[in-house]
């Protein structure tokens, strides 16, 4: 599972200050792509274990303005803190 396997790991770290760097830019900057390349689907969360997003964020990315990015990145670095409590 997701949060068993990542907890505590570098990935989950930089996972982490990644989001962190991306919500504490100034509002014209572009975010990032949370992806990493690690893309595999978990059936029990939704989510990909590389970004942690769900399909619908993950597809709908390229079309998603600055802000809406930025609010990606919240439910990010939500989700990377209740799995880290795992």
């Amino acid at each position: 599972e997701i949060g068993v396997r990542l907890v505590g790991s570098e990935m989950c770290i930089r996972d982490r200050k990644q989001a962190e760097r991306v919500l504490q830019s100034d509002d014209d900057v572009l975010p990032s792509s949370p992806c990493i390349s690690v893309c595999r689907m978990t059936e029990a969360t939704g989510l990909c274990e590389g970004c942690f997003r769900n399909l619908d964020e993950i597809t709908g990315w390229g079309h998603r303005a600055p802000a809406a990015k930025r609010d990606v990145w919240r439910l990010i670095a939500q989700r990377l803190h209740d799995h880290a409590k795992v």
